[in-house]
């Protein structure tokens, strides 16, 4: 089997077209468990409850953004070590730097393809196949 099919990709963004993209690619990448969060505070309760191999973010959501949502995960035993790509529009180099302060493994920039994607997940969490 696969390692795509025992992946579980918690997909964060507060725009449901973005949402439904990211879920997309990774639909064509073979990875079929990719439950969705809304916003970060939401994504934070989610990976309390049930964890995951990898989360997905957008950098600008309300109440907890990207970056802040990192910072959690990182402050929490548990996710500590969950792997981590911020996706993000603005490809401001002081965002990259913070993101790798709390331990950020990658980011995609948008607009984003499903290669973009794939080859950002597989720099992570290695082949797919």
């Amino acid at each position: 089997m696969p390692f795509a099919k025992h992946l579980r990709v918690l997909v964060v963004d507060d725009t449901s077209v973005s949402r439904a993209l990211i879920c997309n690619c990774l639909d064509e990448m073979g990875i079929l468990n990719h439950p969705i969060a809304a916003d970060g505070e939401a994504a934070l309760k989610s990976l309390m409850a049930t964890p995951a191999h990898l989360v997905i973010s957008d950098l600008n959501m309300p109440k907890l953004d990207g970056l802040g949502l990192l910072r959690a995960l990182r402050e929490y035993a548990p996710t500590r070590t969950v792997g981590f790509i911020l996706v993000t529009g603005r490809g401001d180099r002081s965002i990259l730097d913070q993101g790798r302060k709390y331990g950020l493994n990658n980011y995609v920039a948008k607009p984003f393809t499903t290669a973009s994607v794939k080859a950002s997940v597989e720099a992570v969490v290695g082949k797919l196949v």
